[in-house]
């Protein structure tokens, strides 16, 4: 048992305000690495002209961070175990900071691509420690709480990332084009590590063991296998290459599986926890997030490309068709742990279901009206979706996590978000070998209606998780 475990959340986080204020830096640092995913896409088209950045560097902008983000997460997981979530926090913030500025100031694409590449590890860095973080400082009957503003803050950003890299590149404040995109983590990022360094307080682990190194170079070139494998069947389709290079990640994942059963059985601490799955809730959970992060990936890109593709929306249509979806995923996020507590798991079937139902009533919408959407009538069903996607997804994590100890969730707080990371590829690649096999309306009829399907699969699973019991609303 490390320290941190063993004092009262309230005394670790220096009492109830600072550890509200620790969280606040904390969502600070969410906020930066979620928005990073979609802000780069706006900034392209200009950024590939002042910087003459080929068609395979322009992927490289957008896949390099998340490669490195996804790669590294285990890893910087149990670094944050040994050496102190606080520690390696505030490095990964400040790294992150230094790397936002590299980005912007970059003067050729392959400085951009690196500079993209040391931003992703420092993402991990930030995001592999997060949830340990939140579950140390804050007592269990919190974390739904907790973990309802953290879901509202990712999806918020991932959200607004499109919409403030077009309004930072239309304002285009001091003549920055393009990098402002990148320095406007600047400010957040010294507020983050400011609030962190003050008021986040952490005891040091108890106990030194070494880093497990074989187990973080098998599990990062297996990852960065199976997801690059994945997203080059997503830009082009289900290749010889593409399938040989998938079997040799899934291979390689093998021999990391088998190394760190060998290390366990060894009395030694291997980087993947097989015990956590041994709990009923973290093994139907991970089921249930890898789906649904897939589902919900294909979902929107599915979305975007129908809109603006087949049925010629401008891209301020398309925001404007999709702010009902986001308004009702924030509800769905703030609402969900009263919800819970009432209802039980009851209320993620009833969510991911009803977002299910949303979906079919969609799909049958554009094969009867032949693509004719009116947004008013649209308004409602939109609106609904996003708040079952935001009771869903939300208090997932902290059902995932009810039942373990600290120690556990400490191993967890890498492992969710590669799970979760794992699920987008999933999503997007096959999403690519449906979908853009069948690019015509009725394609996205098909697609629409295979996406409900599964959610409504999911909403069943979900009703196999276990109660979570003693859980205050707020």
């Amino acid at each position: 048992m490390t320290e941190t475990a063993a004092r009262p959340p309230e005394e670790r986080a220096g009492g109830a305000a600072g550890a509200w204020i620790a969280f606040g830096g904390c969502l600070i640092a969410v906020f930066m690495q979620m928005i990073d995913v979609t802000i780069v896409n706006t900034a392209l088209p200009s950024l590939t002209a002042d910087l003459g950045a080929s068609r395979q560097a322009q992927l490289l902008v957008v896949s390099a961070y998340s490669l490195a983000f996804a790669c590294t997460l285990l890893t910087a997981a149990r670094i944050g175990e040994l050496a102190g979530r606080r520690a390696v926090f505030l490095v990964s913030v400040a790294a992150f900071t230094a790397a936002s500025v590299w980005c912007g100031i970059s003067s050729s694409a392959g400085e951009l691509v690196a500079a993209r590449v040391v931003q992703g590890i420092a993402g991990a860095g930030m995001a592999a420690q997060t949830i340990a973080i939140l579950t140390a400082i804050f007592p269990r009957d919190r974390h739904g709480q907790v973990f309802a503003m953290y879901g509202a803050t990712a999806g918020f950003a991932g959200m607004l990332g499109p919409i403030l890299g077009g309004a930072l590149l239309t304002v285009n404040p001091w003549g920055l084009g393009w990098h402002s995109v990148f320095l406007l983590n600047v400010p957040l990022g010294v507020l983050a590590f400011v609030l962190a360094l003050r008021y986040l307080r952490l005891g040091r682990p108890a106990t030194r063991t070494r880093l497990d190194l074989g187990g973080a170079v098998l599990s990062s070139v297996a990852l960065f296998g199976l997801l690059a494998a994945l997203a080059d069947a997503q830009q082009n389709g289900w290749r010889a290459g593409t399938v040989v290079m998938l079997i040799a990640a899934l291979l390689w994942a093998a021999v990391f599986f088998a190394q760190q059963r060998g290390k366990a059985g060894q009395g030694g601490n291997p980087l993947l926890r097989f015990d956590l799955f041994a709990d009923r809730g973290f093994a139907i959970g991970a089921v249930l997030i890898t789906v649904f992060f897939g589902l919900f990936t294909a979902f929107v890109f599915a979305v975007s490309i129908t809109l603006q593709d087949e049925l010629r929306f401008s891209p301020w249509r398309t925001g404007l068709m999709m702010t009902p979806f986001a308004l009702g995923a924030g509800a769905g996020a703030l609402v969900s742990p009263i919800l819970l507590r009432r209802w039980g798991v009851r209320t993620l079937a009833a969510g991911i279901t009803a977002y299910g139902v949303c979906v079919a009533i969609g799909a049958g919408y554009l094969h009867v009206s032949s693509g004719a959407v009116s947004l008013p009538l649209a308004v409602g069903p939109v609106f609904l979706s996003g708040l079952g996607v935001g009771l869903f997804g939300v208090q997932l994590p902290p059902l995932m996590l009810s039942r373990l100890d600290q120690q556990q969730m400490d191993a967890a707080s890498g492992l969710l978000p590669t799970i979760e990371q794992i699920g987008n590829g999933l999503g997007l690649a096959v999403l690519s070998a449906v979908f853009f096999r069948v690019h015509t309306l009725a394609g996205s009829v098909t697609m629409f209606a295979a996406i409900a399907v599964v959610a409504l699969c999911l909403g069943a699973l979900a009703l196999a998780l276990p109660e979570r019991t003693g859980v205050s609303p707020w």
